[in-house]
């Protein structure tokens, strides 16, 4: 009996300290930064939101949170009227003279790894644990998605025994205006080879191209995210403000293929394992005897 009343304490004793480590936690989330923003969601944070930036689109709830405009141009005013405790996001986020009136302000602010690969994933996701207080769930979470890229892997490796890597562009623009190709060292350069595509871009980073330059390159496949219009509207409004793609083989095949642009943001996020299933699909399209 008196093992059973030790044992008993003992439990109270570590829910009490589970339930005061919990409430230290922050309660008041401001998050900027697309794929940072899903991860808090998937992770049991949406609850504690009380604002995001403009690139936070999924899930969808968030749009109908108080927004505080594009990560890159924040402003204090619009932060602290949300009464935050703590503000996420990459090191995209900025600017920094703000960022810096918000930390004087008192509130938490936790930098984040923008970097398209599994190693800073990790940490973000370890990171993000940490703050929520869900960290098995965080572990669970990035061993899933290592695993799903390892069978999409092989996948890939066995389509490309049977027919050859695309040549692929990405292109990211603003209701068709003069397009920004995705370049080495991006979110959208992983995702294509991922996916299994031959980026046909060799720079580093968003660059614009001529568009002569562009269809010079004559990819097999194009892929175009739009910023501000989406489906057939993006895509007419793309070849009409550059007309010279229609020449392109992408074009002349019907190779032509629209991407979420959030998709791009915030380093790896928890859908691109699917968008993963979906490009691979149209980069090596199922052969009909």
């Amino acid at each position: 009996m008196r093992l059973n009343l030790r044992v008993a304490a003992l439990c109270v004793v570590l829910l009490v300290s589970q339930g005061a480590l919990a409430a230290d936690l922050p309660q008041r989330w401001v998050s900027a930064g697309g794929a940072l923003s899903e991860w808090a969601c998937a992770l049991g944070g949406e609850s504690k939101l009380v604002g995001v930036d403009t690139t936070s689109q999924h899930p969808d709830s968030l749009r109908a949170l108080p927004s505080i405009g594009y990560q890159r141009q924040l402003s204090a005013e619009g932060v602290l009227s949300l009464r935050p405790q703590i503000l996420v996001g990459t090191e995209e986020m900025g600017p920094p003279p703000v960022l810096a009136q918000i930390r004087a302000a008192g509130v938490q602010v936790e930098l984040f790894s923008a970097a398209p690969n599994l190693t800073a994933l990790q940490d973000n996701l370890r990171h993000l644990g940490q703050l929520l207080g869900t960290e098995d769930r965080a572990r669970a979470m990035f061993e899933d998605y290592q695993m799903r890229l390892s069978q999409h892997g092989a996948r890939v490796n066995e389509a490309r025994l049977k027919q050859k890597a695309p040549g692929v562009l990405l292109l990211v623009g603003s209701a068709g205006g003069k397009p920004l190709i995705a370049g080495k060292d991006t979110a959208a350069d992983w995702l294509l080879q991922q996916a299994g595509g031959h980026n046909l871009a060799t720079h580093s980073g968003y660059k614009p191209f001529s568009v002569e330059t562009l269809a010079s390159l004559d990819p097999e496949v194009l892929i175009f995210a739009d910023r501000a219009l989406r489906g057939e509207e993006a895509r007419v409004a793309l070849f009409k403000e550059n007309p010279i793609l229609s020449s392109t083989r992408a074009a002349r095949d019907g190779r032509v293929i629209e991407l979420d642009p959030t998709l791009l943001v915030g380093g790896l996020g928890p859908r691109l394992p699917q968008s993963l299933v979906t490009l691979t699909n149209a980069f090596y399209p199922v052969q009909v005897p």
